[in-house]
């Protein structure tokens, strides 16, 4: 199983970019999925998460910007970046906490899809 993540780019501030991120595979099941980031020279830090019953965390960075939704018949998660400022500036990672089949849950998490605020 893997997650495969796409939608970063360059934005102007106060644009608005939406990331996307599939689960692939032989998937028994999904709990939480997300996103984290990480800027240059900085922690990662917690972006949203949201669970299979729709249920939100966001980090205090993001709130009110920042919308996270995800389909669960289509195995995926999406994130709605709007208001965008440079300091939102990062390698923006999926991550999802599912089971193969046959195998316990685990965190798996996707390649990164970088975004760039700059004007």
């Amino acid at each position: 199983v893997q997650l495969q993540a796409s939608g970063g780019g360059t934005v102007q501030p106060g644009g608005s970019l939406r990331l996307s991120c599939t689960a692939l595979g032989n998937i028994e099941s999904i709990n939480g999925m997300g996103w984290y980031r990480q800027a240059a020279g900085k922690q990662q830090e917690l972006v949203a998460m949201i669970t299979s019953y729709h249920i939100t965390n966001y980090g205090e960075a993001v709130k009110g910007r920042f919308t996270i939704s995800r389909d669960n018949y289509a195995n995926a998660v999406y994130l709605q970046m709007n208001n965008l400022k440079p300091e939102d500036t990062a390698m923006y990672y999926c991550v999802a906490d599912m089971a193969a089949r046959g195998q316990v849950s685990a965190p798996y998490w996707g390649q990164g899809t970088q975004v760039t605020v700059s004007s």
